[in-house]
């Protein structure tokens, strides 16, 4: 039997990683257990937050996720003694985020839809980030780009979520923060110069964080609040990266407006 090129993981290995994640999501799915209320009362503050069996699993299935990414990635031969911290933050933000979703849902048919869209994106970003650790390999170029979009279908799929649930406006801020800032640090990494870009990722966290606080309010749909607040997410991360190879400022500037324009055009015109 002819073995895997260098570049791509153990069948074995990635198989058994996703079948531990779903297997964490669809006990979600199949248990039921009692909410319980986190409330912490101060003086003039009232913070309540709704603890269930989905909270735990999800941050349970991430944890799963970031040991098995560093198992399957210490495995790769181009790593050698090099930190593999980088290729674990997509995968387990990945498997948080999705779960979301699936929590969210009903079980039937719905949840099964994205109980099997959540397995196509595990096994995507996990393959991508393996293969992105030698950036000699032949499908180093396909990887990033899978990389780079489903990071941002990650984000759009976060923030859809977060409007659907109804979430307060003191965790939709943190959350879309620190996502979009992880996300874009992880984007402007990829650009093979092995670079952490820690200022652009925390101005992009921080705008798109506003921007967040600024639409929570507004009536808007959970796509149309999704689709808002990714328009410039991928705006940014596109000016960082374009002022990073020194194309003039304008220029640089030319293509994010278009996409946040286009962005924001298309939220209009979904009502």
């Amino acid at each position: 039997m002819q073995e895997n090129p260098s570049y791509l993981p153990s069948a074995n290995r990635i198989g058994t990683l996703i079948a531990t994640v779903l297997l964490a999501f669809a006990l979600t799915g199949l248990i039921q257990s009692p909410r319980l209320t986190l409330v912490i009362t101060l003086p003039g503050f009232y913070f309540a937050y709704p603890l269930t069996l989905g909270t735990v699993m999800s941050i349970l299935a991430a944890a799963l996720a970031a040991t098995g990414m560093d198992w399957l990635t210490r495995d790769h031969p181009a790593l050698g003694k090099k930190s593999n911290i980088k290729h674990l933050m997509l995968p387990t933000l990945t498997t948080f985020v999705v779960g979301a979703p699936l929590a969210l849902l009903s079980s039937g048919t719905a949840w099964w839809i994205g109980f099997a869209m959540s397995a196509v994106l595990l096994a995507g970003v996990f393959l991508a980030e393996y293969i992105t650790i030698d950036t000699s390999a032949p499908p180093y170029t396909l990887a990033r780009a899978g990389l780079t979009a489903l990071s941002y279908a990650l984000f759009l799929i976060l923030t859809t979520s977060l409007r659907f649930s109804g979430a307060r406006l003191f965790l939709v801020i943190p959350v879309i923060f620190i996502v979009a800032a992880l996300i874009s640090l992880r984007i402007l990494h990829l650009d093979g110069t092995d670079r952490w870009d820690f200022p652009w990722a925390i101005g992009i966290g921080l705008v798109c964080a506003q921007i967040g606080a600024g639409l929570h309010y507004w009536h808007l749909t959970p796509i149309q609040f999704g689709l808002a607040l990714t328009g410039p997410l991928y705006a940014l991360t596109m000016l960082s990266a374009n002022l990073s190879e020194n194309i003039p400022v304008r220029q640089a500037a030319l293509g994010p407006s278009i996409i946040v324009g286009l962005a924001w055009v298309s939220v209009i015109f979904l009502r």
